[in-house]
């Protein structure tokens, strides 16, 4: 559970106006832009501008900033979409897999889905080997786990994280 004032902050909605909004497109396209950089875009003062910040991140809007990688660079170019089915449903079982997914580093992206699978993971690994690897020696080792379905990602037409 969180502390209360994490609580209370996040209970409380964040009000966002046309410079919120201006602010977070500009942040979105390069999380290292300087405060006096974002200011003269959008026709504010430096200080205000920090403040805003400082809320929307406060408030939760801004989660963190984080650097984009370029997967084939580092040896990860192999992308695969595995969806998991569990062979208990109950809540225990449900954690356990998650903290277990949680654990392994080539699992990038975790979700709970609806439908025939429960979660649906995107993998990243070297290549087929790598992946065959993962899969024998660390997902199948994963406990309650039922049937695992993995797609092998051809190619990427859109990949993006802005959300503005």
């Amino acid at each position: 559970m969180l502390p209360a004032a994490e609580s209370a902050a996040q209970e409380l909605p964040v009000i966002l106006d046309k410079k919120d909004l201006e602010i977070l497109k500009l942040l979105q396209e390069n999380a290292r832009m300087p405060v006096k950089e974002i200011a003269e875009n959008i026709h504010l003062s430096p200080t205000p501008v920090h403040e805003r910040i400082r809320r929307m991140e406060n408030g939760g809007i801004i989660k963190q900033y984080a650097a984009l990688l370029d997967p084939q660079k580092l040896n990860k170019g192999m992308m695969v979409l595995c969806y998991v089915s569990l062979k208990q449903h109950d809540k225990k079982a449900g954690l356990k897999f998650i903290q277990a997914i949680n654990a392994l580093h080539e699992v990038i992206e975790c979700y709970s889905i609806s439908g025939e699978f429960d979660f649906m993971l995107k993998v990243m690994a070297r290549d087929m080997v790598g992946f065959y690897d993962f899969h024998v020696n660390k997902l199948s080792q994963v406990e309650n786990l039922g049937h695992v379905q993995s797609i092998f990602v051809m190619g990427v037409i859109k990949e993006t994280h802005l959300l503005l």
